[in-house]
């Protein structure tokens, strides 16, 4: 057996790990085994390019490659062993950048060291893979960084709104258009120039006109990018490995994103176009009546007689990082014989699937975690819903408000229980700054504070309720 057989059957073993890893990280329950499959399969994929390539490059090219890949390796182990859960949206979406930039340097490349055997047609398609690699991997770069912004607040998560923006994306697609048959005619370092420029500019515009609110969705659909730019890298590198996993990527991340603009009754070609998410009116950003508020001795004592319980937790959760003793809530009211579920929105926190992992993180068991559409029904024979750090989730002006920003969007109807506790640090609007009626409903009572912290004073609540009062002195028998 050859080398290059040996790496192309290598190759065919790393794909197959890697349709595994994302059929095991669809379910929470196989998803460890999920992540397993897809660290085997890199492995064996980065040691066949490695055997690969040791053919035609010298000792210090391997040495250099040994070097950069144990770099690369330590930096990853080190992010990955300090980075919070609250923190991974915005790593995910630095990530997804240097798999932009990485393509656009693929492009570059591409375009400088062209094979001498490629004549004709073949050349002329040569071409045009590498201004569509470049262009794609520069669109991915500059929307991830900007998403990355967002996500960590550094700039502001309300939309840009340029004037005649939507003409000045079209325009960079035709101009786009237009370049690439100009290059694949006659390739210039100039034309490279101009789509690079166009393509940094168009990837930061169409990131940045998407409200904060809507990031989630962005975080996907930049997940499908990059896969789409590490599939364009593939072929420029004629490697079959690159452009099987590219594609798997950018499939999964697009479907992925059209089921969650499904999820929020918002059209998929809007979204990936940077048309939706606007800025709340101002009429909504002020309070909308009087609110109650409740303390965790009351919170405790309403939960100590409740006969069910759904808890709806949120971003804020993440931030107080309060899911252990939120699960230590769940377990000591499911001892006293309440019923105890977990209703989780589609797109409940900022990445897909964030809630649910904090969960899992927390032990809490799989059963009692519901989505969206398995437990809207029952809020209204609930007894008590906590709503823990969510906020546009369970916004009641999505459904009864067709003038709210997020108006049409399916919400969890906590609103229909018979008493809505809310815990928040303050009463300002969510994420995508639109203030919320629920917390003036007659059934819901605000319960102010760090969510860890009063979390755990509703635990004690809890203890003290089982705590026999002991005798007064001087008390006859």
């Amino acid at each position: 057996m050859t080398t290059d057989t040996a790496a192309q059957a290598a190759y065919v073993v790393a794909a197959l790990l890697f349709i595994l890893s994302l059929a095991g990280l669809s379910q929470h329950k196989t998803s460890r085994s999920g992540v397993v499959w897809g660290i085997a399969g890199m492995v064996v994929a980065l040691a066949a390019t490695v055997g690969l390539a040791s053919r035609s490059i010298t000792t210090t090219g391997l040495v250099l490659i040994a070097v950069a890949t144990a770099v690369g390796a330590g930096i990853g182990l080190w992010r990955a062993r300090v980075v919070e859960m609250t923190g991974m949206p915005e790593l995910i979406a630095i990530m997804h950048s240097l798999v932009g930039l990485a393509a656009a340097f693929v492009g570059w490349n591409g375009y400088l060291d062209v094979d001498a055997e490629l004549s004709g047609s073949l050349l002329a398609i040569h071409h045009a893979e590498v201004f569509i690699g470049v262009f794609i991997g520069a669109v991915t770069f500059t929307g991830s960084v900007v998403a990355y912004l967002k996500l960590s607040a550094r700039i502001n998560s309300r939309p840009l709104t340029l004037p005649g923006k939507h003409v000045l994306n079209i325009g960079a697609l035709v101009a786009f258009v237009g370049l690439t048959a100009a290059f694949v005619a006659r390739p210039g370092m100039g034309l490279l120039i101009a789509v690079t420029v166009i393509a940094l500019a168009l990837g930061a515009h169409l990131v940045a006109s998407i409200g904060g609110g809507d990031m989630p969705v962005v975080v996907s659909m930049l997940n499908s990018y990059s896969g789409w730019a590490a599939a364009a890298s593939g072929f420029l590198l004629a490697n079959n490995l690159l452009i099987v996993t590219g594609a798997l990527v950018g499939s999964s991340g697009a479907y992925l994103s059209y089921i969650m603009c499904k999820a929020m009754n918002r059209s998929f070609i809007s979204v990936i176009a940077g048309g939706f998410g606007t800025p709340a009116a101002a009429a909504e950003e002020g309070e909308q009546g009087e609110h109650r508020e409740i303390n965790a001795e009351e919170t405790a004592e309403l939960l100590g007689n409740a006969t069910s319980v759904i808890i709806t937790p949120g971003y804020g959760m993440a931030v107080a990082q309060a899911q252990y003793p939120v699960a230590e809530l769940a377990r000591k009211l499911r001892e006293r014989g309440v019923e105890v579920r977990f209703g989780i929105h589609p797109v409940a926190g900022r990445l897909p699937g964030h809630m649910n992992v904090l969960l899992a993180e927390a032990n809490v068991p799989y059963d009692i975690v519901l989505e969206m559409d398995e437990i809207n029904d029952d809020f209204a024979a609930t007894s008590v819903v906590l709503v823990i750090g969510a906020n546009d989730t369970v916004n009641p002006a999505a459904t009864d408000n067709p003038t709210s920003p997020i108006a049409g969007m399916p919400v969890l109807h906590v609103w229909e229980s018979s008493n809505v506790i809310v815990f928040k640090r303050s009463m300002a609007a969510g994420y995508a700054g639109v203030q919320n009626p629920l917390f003036f409903r007659e059934n819901t009572q605000m319960l102010f504070g760090d969510a860890k912290q009063r979390v755990e004073d509703i635990l004690r609540g809890l203890d003290a309720l089982d705590t026999p009062v002991p005798a007064m002195a001087g008390t006859s028998r």
